[in-house]
């Protein structure tokens, strides 16, 4: 492999792969030595975190900010993978937002969750779709957040194209503040939190940032190499947003 990465997963298979960095061998070795252990946990448990801050005219009408809070953990001693941009960034952009809102209460309640088992196969939010501590019809929109630590190049929202009149919108309020140098547009697409919702009905964008680090799901994506080059503009990108949506 040119680069190695790593993943989780809802199974085990009955034999071993071993994946090598191509840079790392000179030549195709004749055999190779490993000693492995590894146990499968079926039955793991993990908690969704939430949160709300109560509307001031209209409480039963929501806007849910969400984030993952998992990431991939350990593998033996010596390695950790720390998950800065995936989703650390997205879990502390949640919390600034929650932090404001609870100083700042809108018309709108507006939710928070930190999903658990995103990495696992986006396992938190189906959960809480299908077990809703918020009556699904009373979201009027999602927006979730995973891996926003970067944005030199701008930023892409899934499901753009689903919602377009919401996309547009978004884009009318980073063009008056001039906060990303770019918002792309992509089609619907279940590769995080937002997912399970839209397939209930809820209208939902996932937004992640671009530019900056290449690290994913490897052991060099490390809060030190981060460089929240957007962080501060994204965060008033969401609340005039947000604004938006409530008007």
């Amino acid at each position: 492999e040119d680069k190695l990465t790593w993943s989780v997963s809802q199974k085990v298979n009955d034999y071993t792969q071993i994946f090598v960095k191509k840079s790392a061998l000179n030549e195709t070795p004749k055999t190779i030595n490993v000693d492995i252990e590894n146990a499968f946990v079926p039955d793991f448990r993990a908690s969704n975190i939430c949160g709300i801050v109560k509307g001031t005219a209209k409480p039963d009408s929501v806007i849910l900010i969400t984030a993952h809070y998992d990431h991939l953990g350990g593998m033996g001693k010596n390695t950790y993978f720390p998950g800065a941009n995936d989703n650390g960034s997205g879990v502390s952009f949640l919390l600034s937002l929650a932090k404001y809102y609870a100083k700042n209460p809108q018309k709108y309640t507006i939710a928070f969750i930190c999903f658990a088992g995103e990495e696992a196969g986006i396992l938190g939010s189906k959960y809480f779709t299908e077990n809703p501590l918020i009556p699904l019809p009373n979201i009027r929109f999602l927006i979730n957040v995973d891996m926003v630590g970067t944005g030199e190049t701008g930023a892409t929202v899934v499901n753009a194209t689903q919602y377009a009149k919401e996309f547009a919108a978004l884009n009318k309020v980073n063009d008056d503040g001039k906060f990303l140098v770019k918002i792309n547009p992509r089609g619907k697409a279940a590769n995080s939190d937002h997912y399970f919702f839209t397939e209930k009905g809820v209208p939902a964008f996932f937004l992640y940032t671009q530019g900056g680090i290449a690290a994913y799901h490897d052991i060099f994506d490390k809060s030190e190499t981060l460089p929240f080059t957007v962080y501060e503009n994204l965060f008033k990108l969401f609340v005039g947003f947000n604004k938006t949506l409530m008007n």
